[in-house]
């Protein structure tokens, strides 16, 4: 086929799929798949393992299996066999999601598909990342029912991307053959703004640190004796606060002060990140992101000021970031440890383990009063940066812009992709591009995450003119890895 027709003829494919697209997002979207074992049996990730590889067989995928990972959740593997010595492109997402938080905040149930007034599909996962499983399935059939699967396809969804466990991760580096490919196309990300396709080519690694604040006692667990301060007050103070047991100069270091002082200096009165010894001077060499938009995006109060003195895009997408994800207090007169968790983000180019290790200095040179502070690294991702003047990239360019009539942008992201560093390591060779359907519009990771129908369709006919138009690619001489592997479960 011609360029021109092949759009037409997969755009109508598309068109024609969309009913029964909607049909099985809603199926998946009914699955509680909540990444958090505690509060959420873990019955509905196998269901929606088991209803993934069905589909799988049932679309005449090859090899489907389920895999048994370290962390004990399940990913699900197949593969389509393309002609022979044509590239093999890994299309990778996860059915996994986020809890859906304060269900009475949602307009409408979070785990039933519904379409509201304003045209867009509800429900936890609609977008991040169960919509991305049905766009690589729409692509797929598209192309097949245009008569050929012009590469060879391997298809891998995780179910424990948003526990950050990384079982699909460990499994891999146990069975590298598994990632393997000549491009990997992750659905887990989005578009700038529905309607402006997006590929994102920059990903910010990540440091989680544990930081504990020793109390200032001879023992963890037994206040000094004999000193004022917050650790004589009474163990069981009424709901009435009593002030009389907290006296206004304490004489020895609370643990907690101790703590917040010490994270107060990871930023500068602007709200700019300050690591001793850790570039914050990065600068994003692609398209801007307007503050007005970002306000808009983020939802910032009006009135609200925005850290950081530079461009957002810069902060965002080029330089170090730290938040406290958690904060362990200790009750009064305790005298016991108090506790932060710490993630450090970091650009490319900057290796996690060295971040790691200027935190730690930075932590404990700057714990105040002589507290015992300690700094423990229990999680690292590398950061991620594409080549987007690969032929790949021209390929995804030239797909976007026949499916939205607009040139493709090209975005960063603040948080990790685990899978990216993953792949990187694993297949240095393969060019790693992240799209999907998580656009601001979306509110992914809230309330009332959604997504646009129109986007799912045109995402959806981009990936499928993307993997038509690397038909004329040859595999290389010395191929990245073979079209198929050997899973460790086989699906009967």
């Amino acid at each position: 086929m011609e360029t021109e027709a092949a759009h037409r003829a997969i755009a109508a494919s598309v068109a024609c799929l969309m009913p029964r697209a909607r049909a099985e997002l809603a199926e998946l979207v009914a699955f509680r798949s909540v990444a958090d074992p505690v509060r959420f049996p873990g019955n509905d990730c196998d269901a929606a393992a088991d209803w993934l590889a069905a589909t799988l067989r049932a679309e005449g995928f090859e090899d489907v299996a389920l895999l048994d990972t370290p962390d004990g959740s399940r990913s699900v593997y197949g593969s389509l066999p393309g002609p022979p010595a044509s590239p093999t492109v890994l299309l990778c997402a996860h059915y996994d999601v986020l809890p859906p938080l304060d269900e009475s905040a949602w307009n409408t149930p979070p785990f039933t598909l519904t379409r509201r007034a304003d045209g867009r599909w509800y429900g936890r996962g609609a977008a991040d990342c169960k919509g991305g499983i049905v766009m690589h399935l729409l692509a797929l059939r598209a192309l097949r029912a245009s008569g050929c699967l012009p590469v060879n396809v391997k298809l891998l969804v995780g179910g424990s991307q948003k526990r950050g466990t990384g079982g699909l991760e460990r499994y891999a580096r146990a069975h590298p053959e598994l990632l393997a490919a000549d491009a990997v196309v992750i659905g887990a990300t989005g578009n700038v703004r529905a309607g402006l396709p997006t590929v994102t080519s920059s990903v910010r690694g990540a440091v989680l640190a544990r930081v504990t604040v020793e109390p200032p006692g001879n023992t963890p667990d037994r206040a000094p004796a004999g000193y004022p301060g917050p650790y004589s007050a009474d163990r069981h103070i009424p709901d009435t606060f009593r002030t009389a047991h907290v006296p206004e100069t304490p004489d020895t270091p609370d643990a907690l002060a101790s703590l917040l002082r010490t994270l107060a200096s990871l930023h500068d009165r602007e709200g700019n990140t300050v690591v001793d010894g850790l570039d914050g001077r990065g600068r994003w060499r692609g398209a801007p992101y307007p503050r007005r938009r970002f306000r808009r995006d983020a939802e910032v109060l009006y009135g609200v000021r925005l850290l950081g003195s530079d461009a957002i895009a810069d902060r965002l997408w080029a330089r170090p970031s730290v938040t406290v994800a958690g904060l362990d207090c200790p009750p009064p007169g305790s005298g016991r440890s108090a506790r932060a968790l710490l993630c450090l983000h970091v650009p490319p180019g900057t290796d996690t383990g060295t971040a790691a290790g200027l935190l730690a200095a930075h932590l404990e040179s700057h714990a105040p009063w002589g507290a015992r502070i300690r700094c423990d690294i229990v999680g690292e991702t590398q950061p991620f940066g594409a080549d987007t003047t690969s032929p790949v990239y021209a390929a995804m360019a030239e797909a976007m812009r026949q499916a939205y009539g607009q040139e493709m942008r090209v975005t960063g992201l603040g948080g990790p992709v685990p899978l990216c560093d993953t792949v990187a390591e694993l297949c240095p060779r393969a060019e790693i591009l992240l799209i999907g359907l998580a656009e601001p519009e979306a509110r992914v990771h809230t309330d009332n995450e959604s997504v646009d129908p129109r986007e799912l369709e045109r995402m959806s006919v981009t990936e499928a003119l993307f993997l038509w138009r690397l038909r004329s690619r040859r595999r290389p001489s010395r191929p990245c890895s073979p079209a198929r592997t050997v899973p460790l479960r086989p699906v009967p």
